[in-house]
């Protein structure tokens, strides 16, 4: 990878990375529950002096350093996400453009559109080829140490425990958990399709792969 296309994709992923923190954002701001991962973030917010931003950041930090001792391929993009997404989703928060929605309805259209957003920053991030972010490094990870289990029971169990942990530590849990965390899937389908987009042709660099090739 050249010096030229590795920093044009540090690029794509900071901008696909703000996409999805603006998706992020609008899950919030729909005000019916939050997904898994985000209602632990909450909750440890809830908990300690840290604000959402920064619980993410922790959060993925430690679960980065799990991957690392896994022996997962890390890329630029893994570490971008670890530091970046929770923050950018705080600045968000922070500015408090959007009003929060009235209605489940309202709340549920809300959410729909965030996690669309959120599928159009992860095709940004992905097509950088710089690897996955902490969360879905760590599922790889398991999958790889749980081969008797599907991959698809895996991820429940890690957002099962993601959520059991937010919830005890107060993070918001609802109607938008369900819709987020079973519609996620579908949406990003959908907007893949859309454009054409398949996350599996696309061969990921780690960074010592790219220190490697430069050295």
């Amino acid at each position: 990878m050249s010096r030229k296309k590795m920093v044009t994709g540090w690029i794509q992923i900071i901008g696909g990375l703000l996409i999805f923190a603006l998706g992020v954002h609008l899950t919030i701001r729909a005000d019916l529950g939050l997904s898994p991962w985000d209602c632990f973030g909450m909750g440890i917010a809830k908990q300690t002096p840290l604000n959402y931003g920064l619980s993410m950041t922790v959060m993925g930090i430690l679960i980065l350093l799990i991957d690392v001792w896994m022996h997962e391929k890390i890329g630029f993009g893994t570490v971008l996400d670890a530091l970046l997404t929770g923050n950018f989703v705080q600045i968000f928060n922070d500015l408090d453009t959007l009003p929060k929605t009235n209605g489940i309805l309202t709340g549920c259209l809300t959410i729909v559109a965030g996690l669309a957003l959120m599928s159009v920053g992860q095709y940004f991030y992905m097509s950088s080829a710089q690897c996955c972010g902490p969360r879905d490094t760590l599922l790889v990870g398991l999958g790889k140490r749980l081969r008797r289990f599907p991959i698809g029971a895996v991820q429940f169990g890690l957002l099962s425990m993601a959520l059991l942990f937010g919830w005890m530590l107060g993070g918001p849990v609802g109607i938008g958990t369900i819709v987020s965390t079973f519609g996620a899937g579908i949406v990003m389908q959908i907007v893949f399709s859309l454009i054409k987009f398949e996350p599996r042709k696309i061969q990921h660099h780690s960074i010592l792969e790219i220190v490697r090739r430069r050295g």
